[in-house]
């Protein structure tokens, strides 16, 4: 019902629907919220709001499930999907593989595709619709894998599954129908920094990605950034959020903060990694570490684009019903991830230029 009202009403001029969320825009540090993104985060502010995973985890994974389905509209088409296991570091691990549509054949690219939700909620079904997006509007097979989750698999867990599903899909790309140069890894949140992390942990190595997609990735959970103060509360992540994640993550230790397989930011040596896509958006915490991370990496030589969403949120890839705007950013990533991937094969073999 929550999704149908809102699909009726997010087809209203802007005018109508900054009238519905209460008559003025949200504008901080110089943005204004989208509309229809506003309208939500008003309609929700009426209600009493739990944190993610507030009162239990179960709760909030539950939640999150309900909200992912409630936010997306009719599924976008493509090829086929199938559900698979691969190898996770202690046993195997739900996937499910998209391929484009049309007869991909032999040697068509791949995204191994890691889901956000702060390491602990989050599963192959809330990140359906964002892998669809990704697989039709990118051209890619796109290959989602569902890695052990904290609190009950604490760091470095989620790492020692991405690294071993990455593997994984290298090994088995023939089967899969999949060209093993033209592999690259993905992720948002969350998955964006175990997409961040398995790019350091294979870098300078026959294993590394072609290229890495990293949306709204959490980066660094040391450093005090001007965004953790401007969007702190009153969004669909807040800093509260982010500190429950944290220390279900961790597992409560603390002196995880800056190892590099927890906050890429702080490695040693940011050369030589893969082609980054790095996007960001405009109304979200995590804005300011994601977009320090591309000037770093750009700083090291690497090529990097990124592509801030002024008037989004932290979740926006799940918006792609209710927000026309968020519809259109989705494609665009899955086009510029495209773009930047397809430049790297045709540059292989050659040191890339900076292209911040």
């Amino acid at each position: 019902m929550e999704r149908v009202i809102g699909w009726l009403l997010l087809r209203l001029p802007p005018r109508v629907l900054a009238a519905l969320s209460g008559g003025a825009p949200l504008v901080i540090d110089g943005g204004q919220l989208d509309p229809g993104v506003n309208l939500l985060r008003a309609a929700r502010a009426r209600k009493a709001r739990y944190g993610l995973i507030e009162p239990t985890v179960a709760v909030g994974r539950a939640r999150y499930r309900r909200d992912a389905r409630a936010f997306v509209g009719p599924r976008t088409p493509v090829g086929s999907v199938r559900d698979l296991a691969v190898a996770g570091a202690a046993g195997p691990l739900g996937a499910r593989l998209y391929l484009p549509p049309g007869d991909v054949g032999n040697g068509a690219p791949l995204l191994v595709y890691l889901h956000g939700g702060g390491f602990v909620i989050g599963d192959l079904d809330t990140h359906d619709e964002p892998c669809r997006v990704l697989c039709r509007h990118g051209r890619t097979a796109v290959l989602s894998v569902a890695y052990r989750l904290a609190p009950e698999h604490p760091f470095p867990a989620a790492v020692d599954d991405a690294l071993a599903a990455w593997r994984w899909a290298r090994t088995n790309a023939g089967a899969l129908g999949i060209d093993r140069s033209r592999i690259s890894i993905g992720g948002d949140s969350a998955g964006g920094n175990l997409a961040a992390v398995v790019s350091l942990l294979t870098a300078r190595t026959d294993d590394a990605p072609e290229a890495q997609l990293l949306i709204y990735p959490a980066i660094d959970p040391v450093t005090a950034r001007t965004s953790r103060e401007l969007f702190a509360d009153g969004l669909f992540l807040t800093m509260r959020d982010v500190a429950a994640f944290e220390r279900e993550y961790r597992g409560g230790r603390t002196g995880d903060a800056r190892d590099p397989r927890a906050a890429p930011i702080f490695a040693d040596d940011l050369s030589s990694l893969p082609p980054a896509l790095v996007i960001t958006a405009g109304f979200d915490v995590l804005r300011d570490e994601g977009e320090a991370y591309g000037a770093a990496l750009a700083t090291a030589g690497n090529r990097v684009r990124q592509h801030r969403f002024p008037s989004l949120v932290h979740g926006f890839i799940h918006m792609t019903d209710i927000s026309p705007t968020a519809r259109r950013a989705m494609r665009t990533v899955a086009v510029e991830f495209r773009s930047l991937r397809d430049s790297s094969t045709r540059s292989a073999g050659k040191r890339p230029a900076v292209n911040a």
